[in-house]
């Protein structure tokens, strides 16, 4: 009886346990199924409803694409650019697969193995998340919280996202869009954006190695990219190399010669203030950002240009933007050596012949203007304490020639520093299309933000000229070969309005009695264009320029005729094309179309043209302006290495150029702007160089004049736009017009000394 009665108790306590097993499986496993009903019924917090699913919100940044299709810029809150499967090279995906979820074409977003292997290692190799369940965190949750219950809820919340993607798209689209979603960190977001950034390829051009750097990186971006970890990096890139071999992606004999390789980047941050055009994306932007509240979405909305994926085609030309900011730099870097030892020799240095008070005056100006002032001031300090900032040592970096340079001064000092420097503005386009290929606004543009092409109007010199030229033979039918005698002129007190007598006098001092029309544009002769604009009267010459695009304030005043207005490059330029287009004005465009994220049109520019002269004038205008780079001051664009005197003999400007150039050069009164316009039949560029303030310049004509300060920049340009023949720069003679009616071949130009300069007199304060 005591061993029945043992059994029983035995058999009772097996069944119970038994009976416990089952209850806690059936309460767990149903506790399970209902944790993640309740998740996908979003009871555990938001869940992505079928259409977020179907259109997951990915911050998608707005491309700026030139006119040979290269992305040369992006408005981003994420620099995030998607791509298509298609457009992955064969070996990333690989690399992704072996090293992030090897079972990935096996499993319906949750790996059962992979799940259990972490269970039972608590996390250890090889973790347990996919590709599928890393997208949907990306995608709908970001980085997990700390809080253990909040992570299991979170993680939950990723399995049943995970599914439902599955379900929705395609392994190679969920690939795509997970390659899409990281953030690589340096601004890059998305497989393209990295691709760019650190190798500067689009991403079906990169190399075996290369993918595996990137996918290396998806571990812990921060602290495995090759920018600022290197030797991590290297050792994460040759880890994801032996799976790809472990996964039969990759032979053997490749990895091993692989691994020795150093990781070769090309690190290009894409960042508002870094890349090719900056300035003119900042011109865009601005646009844009009038652009959509002009043409807002169907349902009334406005396009935001940071998250909806617009892409922008613009007119500009990758290489030629290339070239125009290389050419930049290669005259500035060289003629600020120049400008800084005159400098030195100036004991009111960097603001030549001007007071103390003057000084004062502009550091004063630029102090206001700082955005140290404004940001103090937003903050409630006192002008006091302001100003007592700027006074006060501190670390910062600055810019030069020669790289940012880490340095300790005040900010007063910062500001006299940034004075100092030689600014730019250039501007090319194409006179029968109207299309801007080339904009560089300024030196740096995360040092100098102003834009020299379309915000900074300055007095324009001898460039002027050419219209008081062409509206003299428009309404007095003069020509090219017509004679003039340059003589002493003066214009009596009361012509015109002005308030005194006024002697226009030529850079020289020196009269050459009859010339051509030819030879006095070619020679800038002052007493020349005073006589023309005497003769045809200031206001007709206004007339003329705003019929040639220029809306900046031109006074109609004689000296005008000297320089004595101030006009925007992208004007100047654009006025410069009428005469190349046989006289058919065409607004300057700088947008071909806009696209949406899909691809849809929202907007295409249409050219806004007007006939302003005929064929006539405008080609003996063009005829003029030969005579300026034949023997006048532009003379040295034919020249083919050192010789002579003055700032060419540092740099021998080898342009050699033989083919016909309409161009003329630009100097006002004490060399604060020196200028150079110049065309061939189917590109018309501008350049002006001078400092941000009129009082900073240089002492003498040696360096200050049009010809030296400007005119290299556009032989470099164009010599490096002649030796890219996939650019298609005309080299040919402008387009003579049939039965022209007015004579042009008038001059054959002698051999003459072409160092000569023009200067401009300003007598008037407008």
């Amino acid at each position: 009886m005591a061993t029945n009665k043992s059994n029983n108790t035995a058999g009772n306590t097996f069944f119970k346990y038994i009976k416990m097993f089952w209850t806690i499986f059936i309460v767990g496993f149903l506790s399970v199924i209902l944790f993640f009903l309740l998740a996908s019924w979003g009871a555990l917090g938001h869940m992505p409803t079928f259409d977020q699913l179907e259109n997951p919100d990915s911050n998608v940044a707005t491309e700026i694409i030139s006119s040979d299709g290269v992305t040369i810029g992006k408005f981003y809150l994420e620099n995030r650019t998607p791509v298509k499967y298609a457009d992955l090279p064969q070996h990333l995906v690989q690399a992704l697969v072996a090293t992030e979820d090897e079972r990935f074409y096996d499993h319906s977003g949750i790996d059962a193995r992979g799940t259990l292997r972490a269970v039972f290692t608590l996390g250890g190799s090889g973790g347990a998340s996919t590709i599928t369940q890393q997208l949907a965190k990306n995608l709908f949750h970001g980085e997990g919280s700390r809080n253990i219950l909040e992570r299991v809820i979170q993680k939950g919340k990723e399995w049943v996202i995970a599914v439902r993607l599955e379900r929705q798209y395609t392994k190679q689209e969920i690939i795509a869009m997970y390659l899409n979603t990281v953030d690589f960190v340096h601004s890059a977001v998305g497989i393209r954006s990295a691709a760019k950034t650190y190798f500067g390829k689009e991403p079906k051009d990169l190399s075996v190695e290369e993918s595996a750097v990137i996918v290396g990186m998806l571990k812990n971006p921060s602290q495995l990219n090759p920018q600022s970890h290197e030797q991590a990096s290297f050792a994460r890139r040759n880890v994801v190399l032996g799976q790809m071999v472990k996964n039969g992606f990759l032979k053997p004999e490749i990895k091993n010669k692989l691994v020795t390789e150093s990781i070769k980047l090309d690190f290009n941050p894409e960042n508002h203030n870094e890349g090719i055009a900056t300035y003119f994306r900042e011109y865009l932007r601005d646009f844009m950002k009038k652009w959509v509240k002009e043409h807002p979405k169907e349902d009334g909305s406005e396009y935001d240009i940071y998250r909806d994926g617009l892409k922008i085609y613009v007119t500009l030309d990758s290489r030629m933007q290339k070239y125009a900011e290389e050419a930049v730099q290669d005259h500035l870097a060289n003629l600020q050596e120049e400008f800084f030892i005159g400098q030195k020799k100036n004991e009111n240095a960097p603001f030549v012949r001007i007071s103390e008070d003057e000084t004062k005056r502009i550091l004063d100006r630029a102090m206001k203007n700082s955005e140290r002032w404004r940001i103090m001031s937003e903050a409630g300090k006192s002008e006091d304490e302001i100003r007592a900032s700027f006074n006060k040592k501190t670390e910062m970096r600055v810019f030069s020639w020669k790289g940012e340079r880490d340095t300790i001064m005040t900010p007063l000092d910062s500001i006299r520093y940034y004075k100092h420097f030689l600014q730019a503005g250039l501007m090319s386009m194409d006179p029968e299309t109207g299309q801007v290929k080339a904009w560089v606004g300024g030196i740096d543009h995360k040092h100098f933000k102003y834009d020299h092409v379309e915000q900074g109007a300055r007095q324009v010199g001898s460039t002027f000229k050419p219209f008081v030229y062409a509206t003299a033979i428009e309404q007095l039918h003069y020509t090219p070969c017509d004679t003039i005698i340059d003589s002493p002129f003066s214009m009596p007190k009361g012509k015109y309005g002005i308030d005194a007598d006024w002697h226009p006098q030529n850079s020289n001092g020196k009269f050459e009695g009859p010339v051509t029309l030819k030879y006095a544009l070619a020679h800038s002769i002052n007493t020349v264009s005073a006589k023309l604009i005497d003769q045809v009267g200031p206001k007709a010459v206004v007339d003329l320029t705003k019929k040639l695009g220029i809306t900046s304030n031109i006074p109609e005043q004689p000296a005008i005729a000297l320089g004595a207005a101030e006009i925007t490059v992208r004007e100047m330029v654009a006025a410069y094309s009428t005469f190349a287009n046989k006289g058919m004005y065409i607004k300057p465009m700088v947008i071909t179309r806009i696209e949406d994220k899909n691809g849809v049109e929202l907007f295409r520019n249409a050219p806004v043209t007007r006939e302003v002269m005929s064929k006539d004038v405008a080609y003996a205008v063009i005829k003029l302006l030969e005579g300026v780079t034949e023997t006048g001051s532009g003379g040295r664009l034919r020249w083919g290495g050192a010789g002579g005197t003055g700032y060419h003999r540092m740099t021998g400007y080898p342009y050699a150029l033989t083919n016909p150039i309409a161009g003329k050069t630009g100097t006002t009164q004490n060399q604060s702007d020196g200028w150079f316009m110049g065309m061939v039949p189917n590109l018309a560029t501008g350049v002006w160089v001078g400092n941000e303030d009129r009082s900073a310049h240089f002492k003498s004509l040696t360096y200050g004049q049009g010809a030296t300060m400007a005119l290299p920049i556009w032989g470099i340009f164009m010599k490096k736009c002649y030796a890219d023949d996939n650019l298609n720069v005309s080299q040919k003679p402008f387009e003579r017009p049939d039965n022209l009616s007015i004579k042009v071949d008038c001059w054959k130009p002698a051999v003459k000394d072409t160092t000569d300069v023009e200067l401009e007199i300003d007598e008037f304060n407008f």
